[in-house]
């Protein structure tokens, strides 16, 4: 996995990192994916190996699944999750390691959300996809709900 295959949003948010953390972590529902979608948190186990679960419903009645693990979860700085594996270290068809990334920036926080891809193939996909306005949504929205307070 190489650097030439992620992708990744970056935005400033105007509230302390200890704000967004908390509605990254806590709301998530309400920022994960970009309106008029909605995230469904099935599950979130908040350590290295816990069960990363959400569904993704569309407005016409679609539904997305999304099941992994977190590799990482590193309080009030990031949490890296992949779909890789499934809970219990089960193998599952590979697409990319997401990662989720905060760090203080004068009076706020600057958010990095990235996505690293095992082949050209996923990241093309990925990119094709929508990735840079459907992240770029999802990091709007994260900023929204923080500076609201």
């Amino acid at each position: 996995m190489s650097d030439d295959l992620a992708l990744s949003v970056t935005t400033y948010i105007d509230a302390p990192p200890e704000t967004v953390w908390e509605v990254m972590t806590v709301r998530q529902e309400e920022w994960w994916c970009p309106k008029p979608w909605r995230a469904e948190i099935v599950a979130q186990e908040w350590h290295a190996g816990g069960r990363a679960a959400q569904i993704m419903h569309g407005p016409n009645g679609e539904t997305m699944p999304n099941e992994g693990v977190f590799l990482e979860v590193t309080p009030g700085v990031r949490f890296v999750c992949t779909d890789a594996f499934t809970a219990g270290w089960k193998p599952a068809g590979p697409f990319m390691v997401g990662t989720w990334e905060i760090a203080p920036e004068g009076n706020g926080t600057r958010f990095t959300g990235s996505a690293r891809h095992w082949t050209k193939d996923a990241y093309e996909q990925h990119k094709s996809m929508g990735f840079e306005a459907g992240w770029g949504v999802m990091a709007q929205q994260l900023k929204a709900l923080c500076e609201a307070g």
